[in-house]
Order: C-alpha cells, then sequence, then structure tokens
C-alpha cells in the first residue's frame, strides 16, 4: 500500500472502511476505491435505512404537519419485483418528507421511481364500522378518521381527499385511497442522514466463509463495504461483527 511518503506491505490485508453514510464521522469512498483497483465488481452504492423527500408540491402540502406519527404499512408493488416488502410500523412527518421506522425500512427497497404506498389504517374496515354505527354522512366519516388518525392529519386528509357523498361507491372509494396512499418521493435525504449504504462490493466477489477475494488472495472486505444490508433491529451490526469474526479466523 501507498501513501503520501511510505510504503507499506503485508501478507493479509482486511479493508473494514464501512460505506458512505454519514460521512461526518469520516465516511469515504475508500474501500471502493481499492476494491475497483484489483478489477472487483461493485454494486452501485446508494444510501439506506434513509428518510424520504417529498416533492416541493407535497412539502407545501403535508409538510407542515412536521412531528405528526401515524402506524402505517409501506410496501412496494412494483410489476417487476418477484418480492413485493412490507412493513407495518411508524411513519413521522418531517419538515422535508416522511421518516419514522415503516419509511426507513422501504426506503432500502426503493429504487428512486416507484411509488410508495402506505396503508393508513391497517386491518381495519372503516365502512363496516360505519355501518355498524347508522351513519354514513361526512361528519360521521370525519369522526371516524379522527379516532384512527392523528387529529390534525384526518383533517388535512379530508381536505386533500374529501368524500364525495354517501353511497356505497363514495365509501368503498375512500377507504380505499385511505389503505393504498401512493407517495411518490423526490429523493431520499442522502448518506447524510442514511443509517447504512446499501450496495458495495458483490458477495460473489468474496469468500462466503472467509471474506477473502477470490482474485486477490490475502484481501479481504468485512461489513458494510461489502453489498449485505440488513433492516433495522441491530442487523448492520451483527453482520460487522460477523464478518469481521470470518476473517479474523481466517487471517
Amino acid at each position: 500500500m501507498q501513501a503520501e511518503d511510505a510504503s507499506f506491505g503485508a501478507p493479509r490485508l482486511v479493508v473494514a472502511t464501512g460505506g458512505l453514510s454519514i460521512a461526518k464521522i469520516g465516511a469515504t469512498s475508500f474501500g471502493y476505491d481499492l476494491a475497483g483497483q484489483f478489477g472487483l465488481k461493485i454494486e452501485p452504492p446508494r444510501a439506506a435505512l434513509v428518510p424520504l423527500v417529498f416533492s416541493e408540491r407535497d412539502r407545501k402540502r403535508w409538510c407542515d404537519l412536521a412531528g405528526v406519527s401515524i402506524e402505517v404499512v409501506a410496501s412496494i408493488r412494483g410489476a417487476k419485483r418477484t418480492a413485493k416488502p412490507a412493513f407495518r410500523e411508524n411513519m413521522l412527518f418531517t419538515h422535508r418528507g416522511i421518516s419514522g421506522p415503516a419509511i426507513l425500512q422501504i426506503s432500502s427497497y426503493w429504487d428512486g421511481k416507484e411509488p410508495i404506498h402506505l396503508d393508513l389504517a391497517p386491518e381495519r374496515n372503516l365502512t363496516a364500522e360505519l355501518r355498524e354505527r347508522g351513519h354514513r354522512d361526512e361528519a360521521s366519516w370525519r369522526l371516524l378518521l379522527r379516532e384512527v388518525l392523528p387529529r390534525r392529519f384526518a383533517d388535512r386528509w379530508l381536505e386533500t381527499y374529501p368524500l364525495t357523498g354517501n353511497s356505497d361507491r363514495a365509501l368503498a372509494d375512500a377507504e380505499r385511497q385511505l389503505h393504498g396512499w401512493e407517495v411518490k418521493p423526490e429523493a431520499t435525504e442522502g448518506y447524510g442522514k442514511a443509517e447504512v449504504t446499501a450496495g458495495g462490493i458483490d458477495t460473489n466477489e468474496l469468500s462466503a466463509q472467509t471474506l477473502e477475494s477470490r482474485k486477490v488472495p490475502g484481501l479481504f472486505f468485512i461489513g458494510e463495504v461489502v453489498d449485505v444490508t440488513g433492516q433495522l433491529g441491530g442487523f448492520n451490526f451483527q453482520w460487522a461483527w460477523a464478518s469481521g469474526f470470518c476473517a479474523g479466523q481466517a487471517v
């Protein structure tokens, strides 16, 4: 390895430089650059477990609700997907878009183009609940939404998506909208607020047992610099420790 004024050699080198997330604590592209010098395949890095940013129009519509939290099911239903990830957790409005565990989770699967679907009343059949109460007018619908959702959001929702009548069809359409809100983020908050970096050195380039490069004997890559990304809950820490252990055993 060449430094500014010296060269260093070693029979084995373990690269544990992490990804690009949180540059203020020293994150750089060093690990990717080094792998590229040796011809290893690299999946394009991107921010993951990261808040999402609304378009300017949606920021004006929703972001004064910053701080409001709602339990949702966040999912991506792209036609090309065989697996359709979905997460039932809280969503939080921010000054620029949406965050919270449900959004951080789904952001790792977002390709930057697909819409994100949000079920704002998981496992609730509001039309049936209205029917049981014997009321089907706009006032009853508003009252029910205020029970299910935070009041500020419920009122804003009804301003944006008003009930169009008292018919079965109008109520069905209103409920369908509530269970399938389609959001099209403009971007993520980027590496500065991303908890992890997705992408990195292709796992096919490394030994599954030791994380040693298949092309360059003695060169190991571990942790976030590798194309392995876990969900929330400590899985990324576990991967860092486990991959480090495997490489350590081989070294």
